[in-house]
């Protein structure tokens, strides 16, 4: 029987695995193009763990009443589970040379991103807020690769748009077309007419 073997180890300790999903959750929310290349297995074991934490900031976007605050604030902070905390140790000047430090670290700012954006873009959808693409085998080691990326990203809706954009030009001038193949086939008619009547 198979009880309490539910995820993919991925030949990591636990603190490990751990970790790697997070930076991988990390990457694929702040990254601008949505969509992050890994192998098929870190992708299939980040699929949930990511729609778990898109799950919260689509919950605390439809919250009403009283105490929303309070609420969106608990389920915010749940969702930080699913994100490095950053160094919060480290004093604010202590950069380089005199150079004051990044404010946040990526993964606050993937929080910020996941409840101000992506919960408000996914607020109607039930689920299913990523895709897998397989690129197939990679060359070094034969480690099959993926794609793993947000549903209905910005680059999605502009190829959609600009679909939408084409079809309607290509029956434009469809119509256009036969419009003006009824119109010479009118004229030729016409002009047919005017000849039988000269003769």
């Amino acid at each position: 029987m198979r009880h309490l073997k539910a995820h993919r180890k991925l030949g990591r300790t636990s603190e490990h695995r751990d970790s790697m999903l997070r930076n991988l959750a990390t990457s694929l929310i702040n990254s601008r193009e949505e969509r992050i290349v890994t192998t098929l297995p870190k992708a299939k074991e980040l699929r949930p763990f990511i729609e778990r934490a898109i799950t919260l900031s689509r919950r605390a976007q439809s919250l009403s009443g009283d105490g929303t605050a309070a609420q969106a604030l608990h389920l915010r902070r749940q969702a930080a589970v699913f994100f490095h905390a950053g160094n919060t140790a480290m004093s604010a000047i202590t950069g380089k040379r005199g150079q004051l430090r990044p404010e946040r670290t990526a993964g606050v700012a993937a929080l910020r991103r996941l409840f101000s954006e992506l919960g408000e873009r996914y607020k109607d959808r039930p689920g299913g807020y990523t895709r897998i693409l397989k690129l197939g085998h990679r060359d070094g080691d034969r480690a099959e690769l993926a794609i793993i990326e947000l549903v209905d990203n910005p680059r999605e809706l502009e190829a959609v748009e600009a679909e939408k954009k084409r079809a309607k030009s290509t029956t434009a001038k469809k119509k256009k077309s036969s419009e003006s193949k009824k119109a010479g086939a009118k004229k030729e008619d016409s002009s047919e007419a005017a000849d039988s009547t000269e003769e």
